[in-house]
């Protein structure tokens, strides 16, 4: 006799309404897990974990789900509220206003910024920030920062620029090819169409942002926001004397960096130094 599918609880959150959708418009097309599993390209245990809301699901599923389903959007509407839940109030508001900003300014001292980090490095950097974490939430917070990375999508309106510290362009998370493959996303976007990512060389001295990252972003109203972030705690502000006076801050960092052009040869230059 075969096992009785575990009971969904759809009232407890989005990523449980998630998975009672997917078993529902899933059994309503007449189709098993390994069915699904075939379609999908995911495996028939992660997608029972997904329906159980044991896991949350990886970025790229929603939009084949709604493909194979013809459901016009609903499972990505979906991910983006459940992606939301695993963060802290403060967090969850600056990715709503995030999901808002036609201008996007980033410093970054210590890490690389999550909007262009590799899964990979975002993974080594949550399990060296908390290694009692088990691997299912580390995998939650790695799908939740990718799915914040749709923004960078080449069809968003979304100009970004970042300035990142020359520490964090040396300090590794993970083995050589984890760190490799992230200085090569970096290099790729130091100037595209929509990014600009420039490398403050620690030759500059120090500087007013030393000690932690800030997020400036104007929205699609003209209003201008800022968000700075410590290591557990961050801090909107949408007062705007207190955004002007960062932005100032911001400006005076980013004229001292490297050009993108210079700053793609200087992380290729510590690519090439990391071991093989």
């Amino acid at each position: 006799m075969p096992a009785r599918p575990r009971e969904l609880t759809p009232d407890r959150g989005a990523r449980h309404l998630f998975g009672a959708k997917m078993r529902t418009h899933r059994e309503r097309a007449g189709m098993s897990l390994e069915g699904l599993s075939d379609v999908v390209n995911i495996s028939r245990s992660h997608l029972s974990r997904i329906e159980t809301a044991e896991v949350m699901p990886p970025p790229s599923l929603p939009p084949m789900l709604d493909a194979a389903f013809g459901t016009d959007g609903i499972f990505e509407e979906l991910f983006l509220l459940a992606s939301k839940e695993i963060h802290p109030d403060q967090f969850q508001r600056r990715m709503e206003l995030e999901a808002r900003a036609q201008v996007l300014d980033e410093y970054s001292g210590q890490i690389v910024p999550g909007l262009i980090q590799t899964a990979d490095y975002a993974r080594a950097q949550f399990k060296e920030a908390n290694p009692w974490q088990s691997q299912d939430r580390i995998e939650e917070l790695v799908a939740a920062r990718l799915s914040r990375q749709r923004l960078l999508r080449s069809d968003t309106l979304l100009d970004y620029s970042a300035v990142i510290d020359e520490a964090a362009i040396r300090r590794s998370f993970g083995d050589p090819a984890i760190m490799r493959a992230q200085l090569a996303r970096v290099a790729e976007l130091t100037l595209t169409r929509t990014t600009v990512v420039q490398v403050l060389p620690f030759e500059q001295g120090g500087h007013a942002l030393v000690g932690g990252t800030l997020a400036l972003m104007t929205l699609d109203n003209g209003e201008r926001v800022a968000y700075e972030e410590g290591i557990s705690t961050g801090t909107l502000m949408e007062n705007l004397d207190s955004v002007i006076e960062r932005q100032r801050a911001y400006n005076r960092v980013r004229a001292r960096a490297l050009s993108p052009e210079d700053s793609a040869a200087f992380v290729r230059s510590v690519m090439e130094a990391l071991p093989t």
